[in-house]
């Protein structure tokens, strides 16, 4: 369960983490828990010994004993530290004599891992990738305060991620190749078998061209066939690698935004996130003079570079296909016009003639395509688009057949609002309650971040103005049962038909013993811990049950809180959504400096993130689609367990009930 652990590197750091898995669970309350916690402590623990040093491919042996340094909850530790690079790929391995060994790994960037068990034994092994340059640090300790006994630690490197110079030991130079690119050209390949390989198993193509000091580059690899990983090596050790593109939230493909060092002959690595991976992708050198826009979209594979047209939304332009225009692969000639629009803005993209059958393509900056043949006059094209992300636009002018000409009118026009939009209930006016409870006063052990998640909850929604001013925020001593009953009653009492009620809650959760039912099949009834006491899932079923509102909105960020489902979501209007079964712990999101995943990623959903059609509605539908996909990525490896020991990994709970796919959780304000 729960202890403090303290790993010494320049200076001491208190972190918290867990005794069994790579993310610390947020403990139950003790008087439930199979493993006694460990509240955090005031003062760090003992480090009287300096840390020893570690090299990769090195294994070292040491003893634990009386004398060692020790973590806050009792444990002994020994240090090691060594330099990486961002991107570098480890394994540490810890096995043990007389005791069960746990390895830790802490590195700057938020660079934070534990391990106990290795699959199948008690000794530890952990892979990590370097989030930033600089130390590392691997504390080998074990799993119960007080164990003794010797150890052995093995450090390797398996991997850079494409980074690998030339004579890196991790680049495996057999049948590897390389083809030249030019800057502002897009190429197309395909990593398969007989491809040059890195150590760690990913093939990898080789593309070069010379640079000149100072010059900027937009480098981008994108894939739909595997997760692109990009690197750009050259002279005096330059080296940059990239995985996801920051720029654009869920894209898989990769980016780099480089200034050259050096005059000289460049290497760009194409390559995968992970060993094996093939198939077709897509690499642009762009001139990055304007570095930090949307990225370009890709473009056809028959096109050839063209500076194309812009156009300005609401503007009409003139012009004619004729031979020595470029073409498509099926024949088609084309004029290439670019415009840049924003996330959610309405367009209509219009094209006329009387000379030829009208086609338009419009992409994406992400790179999806609509096209559109006939518009309602059976010749004409006309698309109406909501713009699904910032960015420049594409839009190839062409013809229905191969080798038509003529002159035509071509318009990119501001779109009307849908009739769904304007005609949405609610989303403006969202009665909340939301409670975060990290000071637990000494009664339970205290949570990270768990207070911060309500009040930043609070804060977007204010800012985007959804927030009724009736809402209240309840922090850790103002958390109590009366202080919650009170407020729900008093807000509810706010709140009409029209309207949205939010009952949020981050913080402990706890299970009690209760009588076999077919409410509680597992004889054990939920509960929400307070600062001074608990809210039990029967009592919040009874308050959400005097509710008199369009929709109503559970969402619980603790251990146990699935269990809340059948006591709450069991009436009309009501949706629920839970951070871990019922049965099952949930974690504290430290790398986003969160009390826990759900509330972050159901923040970020609700001002803007789950607006997966960029109407600036977001809906039930969307919402819990967005939230599914987040932990999907996120929380897939996040270990959990339950109040017997048994072990699992946390799983998001979302029980719409009676609430409708397109039913609005709210309206975000007009961009």
């Amino acid at each position: 369960m729960l202890r403090t652990i303290l790993v010494a590197t320049t200076a001491l750091t208190v972190l918290t983490t867990p005794a069994s898995a790579q993310q610390r669970p947020r403990d139950t309350p003790p008087v439930s828990s199979p493993r006694q916690p460990t509240a955090p402590a005031i003062l760090p623990g003992r480090s009287d010994q300096p840390s020893a040093a570690i090299r990769p491919g090195q294994t070292v042996r040491g003893r634990l004993e009386r004398g060692d340094n020790t973590l806050d909850s009792g444990e002994f530790v020994d240090r090691y530290v060594f330099q990486a690079r961002r991107g570098e790929v480890f394994e540490a391995a810890l096995s043990g004599t007389g005791l069960d060994p746990y390895l830790l790994v802490r590195g700057a960037g938020g660079l934070s891992e534990d391990n106990d068990d290795d699959a199948g034994s008690r000794d530890s092994r952990l892979r990590f990738t370097v989030a930033a340059d600089g130390e590392v640090t691997l504390g080998a300790t074990t799993y119960q305060t007080g164990e003794t006994g010797s150890y052995a630690l093995t450090l390797r490197e398996i991997g850079g991620r494409g980074a690998a110079r030339e004579g890196d030991p991790r680049r495996d130079e057999r049948s590897a190749s390389r083809e030249s690119i030019r800057i502002g050209q897009t190429v197309s390949g395909a990593l398969a078998p007989g491809d040059a390989t890195l150590n760690s198993g990913e093939f990898v193509d080789s593309w070069t061209f010379d640079g000149r000091r100072g010059q900027r580059l937009d480098i981008q690899l994108g894939s739909t066939a595997f997760d692109p990983y990009v690197a750009i090596t050259g002279p005096g050790g330059f080296s940059e690698f990239n995985d996801d593109d920051a720029t654009r939230s869920g894209s898989r493909d990769s980016r780099l935004q480089v200034t050259l060092p050096a005059d000289g002959e460049y290497v760009i690595s194409a390559t995968s996130y992970e060993p094996g991976e093939r198939g077709a992708y897509r690499l642009s050198v762009a001139d990055g003079e304007g570095a930090g826009k949307p990225p370009t979209p890709p473009v056809h594979p028959s096109e050839q570079a063209s500076p194309g047209g812009e156009i300005r939304i609401g503007q009409t332009i003139g012009g004619a296909l004729s031979p020595g225009d470029e073409t498509l692969d099926s024949g088609e000639y084309f004029d290439r016009y670019t415009f840049t629009g924003r996330r959610g803005e309405r367009v209509a993209v219009e094209l006329t003639s009387a000379a030829f059958d009208a086609y338009t393509i419009v992409r994406t900056p992400s790179g999806e395509q609509f096209d559109n043949d006939d518009g309602e006059d059976g010749t004409d094209s006309r698309q109406q688009l909501i713009l699904p992300e910032d960015g420049e636009y594409v839009v190839q002018v062409t013809s229905y057949r191969p080798g038509e000409t003529g002159s035509y009118r071509f318009t990119v026009e501001p779109g009307r609002e849908s009739a769904r939009q304007a005609s949405a209930p609610g989303g403006r006016r969202i009665f909340a309650v939301m409670v975060g409870v990290s000071d637990y006063g000494g009664t339970q052990n205290d949570l990270p971040f768990t207070d911060e998640d309500a009040r930043k909850l609070a804060e977007a929604l204010d800012e985007g103005g959804a927030l009724n001013e009736s809402s209240v925020v309840l922090t850790n001593a103002q958390a109590t049962v009366g202080g919650v009953r009170d407020a729900f009653r008093r807000v509810a009492a706010e709140a009409g038909p029209d309207d949205l009620f939010l009952f949020f809650f981050s913080g402990h959760g706890n299970q009690t013993e209760t009588p076999v039912s077919g409410v509680e099949p597992d004889g054990r009834s939920e509960t929400l811990v307070l600062r001074d006491g608990e809210i039990s899932d029967t009592e919040l079923g009874d308050l959400f049950g005097r509710l008199n509102t369009r929709l109503s909105l559970l969402v619980i960020d603790a251990c146990f809180s699935g269990g809340f489902a059948r006591n709450v979501v069991d009436r009309p209007g009501v949706m629920g959504l839970f951070s871990s079964e019922e049965d099952l712990t949930s974690a504290v999101a430290s790398k986003f400096r969160a009390g826990g995943y759900l509330s972050h990623f159901l923040r970020e959903g609700m001002v803007g993130g789950a607006d997966l059609d960029g109407d600036r509605l977001v809906t039930a539908g969307e919402l819990s689609t967005w939230l599914r996909r987040q932990f999907r990525v996120e929380v897939e490896d996040v270990e959990s367990e339950t109040q017997d020991g048994q072990r699992n990994y946390q799983n998001l709970v979302i029980d719409r009930g009676g609430v409708q796919v397109d039913d609005v959780i709210v309206r975000l304000p007009a961009s």
